[in-house]
């Protein structure tokens, strides 16, 4: 009998070595290479479609349509997140920081699915710990069944013998087939053993639920293919010591993708914030320089952010540029373009932005509420508190055109906010219901002018 062969392959990369060392050699991390052992087949795979009759070909107006529906959860910021609810045979991947919330959720999820059978598939804790997390939550899910264990076989074993209508893995890391001899959470365990599962919760009709591992990189563990796989990926945001957390859908085959749901965290578990923007704004100051609000878009929703910006002098020849929530070297480029087009002089000053509540902004429209914040703290001149703004800012000082601005001007209305600060290219043909709002749209074309409209 030959010996397996074995390889390394990098988490991060993919190269593939045949010899271990610390450092991978093609994006040079440490600490990323997971042994992969090449199983030789002890016998052939049967073929599942023996003898079945092959389907018809069809056209795309041809195929008749399958009415899905979905499950509502109950919890309002989950199903926005879901795109309004949890989908049929559908596979939905979770992840976040260790003791962020995830399991939390998944126990939530089980009475609120009654009279469906829920079925908890648990790897890392015990029945005994699960009860009395759900004691403390004051969960009560008659509902709710509790398997132990990580045997893939026997897990397929248990979902087509109770045949729930909702499946939660906890997590797809400690789980392993018998066909594969590399241990759990290896590369091929941890696809082979998804590829499994899905393949059977679609065949069921099963809703399921993966819990899934990051790196300290934030990224989810294992293969990329896993996210390729699943229908849905959801990922918490926020840190532990926080009270409040942040689900973001990064994929979503039936839904919007980016869309986020925010909840706090209490004794009784995750709770849902029915208005962000007042979370995200409150406790703020006015009279403080190097403050913006932000007018930010999340999905399908308009939240309203505060940006903090300090700024003072250094005494070190290079100068601090520290982003938390924001992209370090959008923060550069919004820094040269004050230096450059502005004439307001950053060299020389410690520079350091934060976006407050934990959020992270992606979107271009918030290099405006950046560059005002900065501005705000180097003349030392506090922004309109009753001004919203939003905007990209080109590399010439020009403002750009931002998507779907009629979320944002609703939405700062809604909150009392007096003005609201755009580039000009978005004012031009408004609806006639957002000119009756009670709220001042100033167009602007250049960031200059944004930032005296601000009042800095």
């Amino acid at each position: 009998m030959s010996r397996p062969a074995t390889r390394y392959q990098c988490t991060q990369c993919g190269a593939v070595t045949l010899k271990y060392q610390g450092k991978c050699f093609a994006c040079q991390s440490w600490g990323t290479l997971q042994e992969i052992i090449e199983e030789t087949p002890q016998k052939k795979r049967q073929s599942t479609h023996a003898g079945l009759p092959l389907p018809e070909v069809q056209h795309l107006h041809d195929a008749e349509p399958q009415d899905f529906q979905r499950t509502m959860t109950g919890i309002g910021e989950l199903d926005r997140v879901l795109g309004g609810g949890l989908m049929q045979a559908s596979a939905v991947l979770v992840g976040g920081e260790p003791g962020i919330g995830k399991s939390t959720l998944m126990l939530q999820l089980a009475p609120r699915l009654l009279p469906e059978k829920v079925l908890y598939i648990s790897g890392e804790e015990s029945p005994n710990q699960i009860r009395e997390r759900a004691k403390r939550l004051s969960i009560k899910a008659d509902n709710l069944r509790l398997f132990a264990e990580v045997n893939l076989e026997r897990i397929l074993s248990a979902i087509e013998r109770e045949k729930p209508a909702l499946v939660i893995i906890d997590s797809i890391q400690t789980v392993y087939s018998e066909e594969y001899q590399s241990s759990a959470g290896t590369i091929t365990q941890i696809r082979e053993c998804a590829a499994s599962l899905i393949r059977a919760a679609k065949q069921q009709n099963v809703i399921l639920m993966i819990i899934g591992h990051i790196t300290k990189e934030g990224a989810l563990a294992g293969p990329k293919t896993l996210e390729h796989m699943v229908d849905t990926v959801l990922l918490f945001e926020g840190e532990n010591h926080q009270r409040h957390r942040i689900v973001r859908s990064v994929k979503n085959r039936f839904g919007p993708t980016n869309e986020i749901g925010v909840f706090r965290m209490d004794e009784s578990g995750l709770q849902e914030i029915l208005n962000p923007s007042e979370f995200f704004i409150s406790g703020r100051r006015t009279d403080v320089p190097g403050n913006s609000i932000l007018a930010a878009l999340e999905g399908s929703r308009a939240v309203l952010v505060e940006v903090q910006a300090l700024v003072a002098k250094t005494f070190y020849p290079m100068p601090q540029r520290i982003a938390t929530g924001f992209d370090l070297k959008r923060m550069s480029i919004i820094l040269a373009v004050l230096e450059k087009r502005l004439q307001i002089a950053t060299w020389g000053q410690d520079v350091f932005v934060k976006i407050a509540g934990g959020l992270k902004l992606i979107e271009p429209a918030a290099d405006l509420a950046i560059a005002a914040a900065i501005a705000s703290g180097l003349m030392n001149r506090p922004a309109d508190p009753l001004a919203v703004c939003c905007g990209e800012i080109g590399l010439s000082g020009e403002l750009r055109a931002i998507s779907d601005s009629e979320r944002r001007i609703r939405e700062a209305a809604h909150l009392g906010f007096s003005r609201i600060v755009l580039p000009e290219a978005n004012t031009r043909e408004l609806k006639s219901s957002l000119k009756k709002l009670p709220i001042t749209i100033s167009g602007c074309k250049t960031l200059q002018q944004a930032l005296e409209t601000l009042g800095i």
